[in-house]
């Protein structure tokens, strides 16, 4: 039997798999108000995207922070046209070959994407694309901060179309779709910790390691504009309130207690990161403060609808201190991860996919964890997790050796020397 579709952003979906005809043909009723709020929480998503730009872009040197921020705003631009064309069907549709895998053709160039709402729901259908595209953009997305200052545009835009179809719609099928194998397996994933955060993060990884670590200049590594970075952290902050809290679909109670516990697992984070780091460091860092939020916001998104506050608090404080030590690993272990992507994402998204299995309450949605006497719920995020990760690190492998082959991964040693900037742009960010 199916599970109830308020657990996750299958919530009022359940005839996703019924064919494309039939919501057409027995439409469910639009909740004004329902809309209002998912139209609300879709434009705060889409700022996510600038947000992470300005986020990316503060952390590289100078001369290549236009090139970094182009990888967030030209990559909205190109996910949105492949979500168009195929993306959305791969992720959405019946299923293709009855093995929970991905989706088939009906949602292709958003065929049969109407206005009605799909069985249950209270939302028009293309409302839910939409706010569905937003989440798509922004994952590969995520990606290009383990790539920075060295990668060629044209193969990130080849890798970004590749990756967008080939790993984050099938991943999106099995957890979302209602006939997905994980969705129907029972895993909990409410906002993206497995299909978003778990497999960009991973995914950086392995670009990281086959692409090489960065040529260090006489200028140094460092961010070249903290209060640009942390600037970003904000906005990153705010529009999660619309990735979380709108995947309720409604604006509902599940919407307000997704809010509230996103803003309490990046508040525990930012203090936990701060003070590992001053305890590291003797230093209050600035730049740990925006890190320790983001990670804090990673590790509440598969759990922001199903754990109350205090759940959310503790998954803040660990996560905050789990990131930090990541970030430690990665410099010990030499892994020019350039951005902390993995550290961040990767590290956080698969500690908040398994803690869902532990802190998560029938006191806030349907389905047990563990403090509610349901082990097994931590066994099937584990299956989840596993499945994302493996998945992702094969196929992004295969992806970046091939758009290797076709172009060239990285550019030369005179571009990275001149900069991003210059080399590939012809413009600058700031006037000496």
């Amino acid at each position: 039997m199916r599970r109830l579709a308020s657990a996750s952003l299958a919530a009022g979906l359940l005839a996703v798999a019924v064919p494309a005809a039939a919501f057409a043909a027995e439409p469910g009723q639009i909740d004004t108000g329902d809309t209002a709020w998912l139209l609300i929480a879709t434009a705060l998503v889409m700022v996510m995207l600038p947000g992470l730009a300005l986020f990316y872009g503060g952390l590289v040197r100078r001369k290549n922070v236009l090139s970094t921020i182009m990888h967030s705003f030209f990559g909205l631009a190109i996910v949105s046209v492949v979500w168009v064309v195929v993306g959305f069907s791969i992720a959405f549709a019946p299923d293709a070959t009855g093995t929970g895998l991905f989706g088939g053709l009906d949602y292709l160039f958003f065929n049969n994407v109407g206005l009605a709402p799909l069985g249950t729901s209270t939302i028009p259908f293309i409302l839910f694309a939409a706010f569905q595209l937003m989440f798509a953009a922004i994952t590969p997305a995520l990606i290009t901060g383990a790539f920075a200052e060295r990668k060629r545009f044209a193969s990130f835009v080849i890798f970004t179309v590749l990756w967008s179809v080939v790993v984050y719609s099938p991943i999106a099928h099995w957890v979302w779709a209602s006939d997905g194998w994980l969705y129907n397996l029972g895993a909990l994933d409410f906002a993206g910790g497995t299909v978003v955060h778990a497999s960009s993060g991973v995914s950086a990884l392995v670009v990281a390691l086959l692409i090489g670590r960065r040529a260090v200049s006489a200028e140094g590594m460092e961010p070249h504009d903290i209060p640009m970075t942390v600037l970003g952290a904000g906005l990153l902050w705010f529009g999660w309130f619309g990735f979380n809290a709108g995947s309720a679909l409604a604006a509902n109670g599940l919407a307000a207690n997704a809010l509230l516990v996103t803003n309490t697992a990046a508040a525990a984070a930012t203090i936990t990161w701060v003070l590992a780091s001053y305890v590291h460091r003797r230093k209050v860092s600035v730049l740990g403060a925006a890190c320790g939020a983001v990670a804090g916001l990673v590790a509440i998104t598969p759990a922001s609808g199903f754990v109350t506050a205090g759940g959310a608090l503790a998954i803040g404080l660990i996560v905050g201190g789990l990131c930090y030590s990541a970030t430690l690993l990665r410099e010990r272990l030499k892994i020019d991860d350039a951005l902390d992507v993995f550290a961040v994402h990767g590290v956080g998204g698969t500690f908040g996919a398994i803690a869902t299995g532990v802190f998560a309450t029938v006191a806030i949605n349907a389905y047990p964890g563990l403090i509610d006497g349901n082990p097994g719920q931590v066994v099937t995020q584990l299956i989840a997790v596993g499945a994302t990760i493996t998945y992702a690190v094969v196929a992004t492998f295969v992806i970046v050796k091939l758009v290797d082959v076709i172009l060239g991964i990285r550019i030369s040693a005179r571009e990275e020397e001149l900069g991003l900037d210059l080399s590939t742009h012809g413009e600058v960010a700031y006037q000496a």
